[in-house]
């Protein structure tokens, strides 16, 4: 009951800072068939790096089934919109955000900072861990964010592969459940 509450506590804090973003969203139907995810370059190796990879794949998995159950069909790139997301793990004492692909511009840093600011501005000592998956959809043309979502969850430990895959899709399906694209 209490890891309920303080992770509903930290998603009403995330609501209430995701309202003011540094970035205009243009809110409404989208016009596009295509997608591509951004390209983020290199990824730094770290010990962890398989692990996350393997993470990334899941996410990719999970938005290219809801936005293809939409009508829109992932393409290596050049896609007419770019989907870009950050995952932000925290608790009631630290952060780390991950934006191999979101990108690394001022908006991510003051996203994860906002996030921070969220999980650890609570005044209950009890522990919590919960992780934070922001998506954007951009026009691939004039880099606008024509859609912002995110949602919260408690992190899940020792789960298995399809346990977490579950997991990792049901979370991107209710960031995405008001998307709306037009051909």
């Amino acid at each position: 009951m209490k890891m309920r509450f303080l992770v509903s506590a930290a998603v009403a804090a995330l609501v209430v800072v995701g309202c003011k973003t540094p970035t205009h969203v243009d809110k409404g139907t989208i016009k596009a068939t295509t997608f591509s995810f951004l390209h983020p370059g290199p990824l730094p190796e770290a010990a962890f790096a398989e692990n996350r990879q393997q993470v990334h794949a899941m996410i990719h998995q999970a938005i290219a089934n809801n936005l293809a159950a939409k009508g829109v069909q992932a393409v290596a790139s050049d896609g007419e919109v770019t989907v870009a997301y950050m995952i932000v793990v925290g608790n009631n004492a630290t952060t780390s955000a991950i934006n191999d692909y979101f990108g690394y511009t001022a908006d991510a840093m003051a996203l994860a900072d906002k996030a921070h600011k969220a999980y650890t501005g609570n005044a209950h000592r009890n522990f919590f861990e919960a992780g934070t998956l922001l998506i954007d959809i951009v026009d691939t043309r004039s880099q606008k964010v024509l859609e912002r979502n995110y949602v919260t969850r408690p992190i899940l430990r020792n789960a298995t592969a399809e346990v977490r895959q579950a997991h990792i899709q049901e979370a991107v399906n209710e960031a995405l459940a008001n998307v709306r694209f037009k051909r």
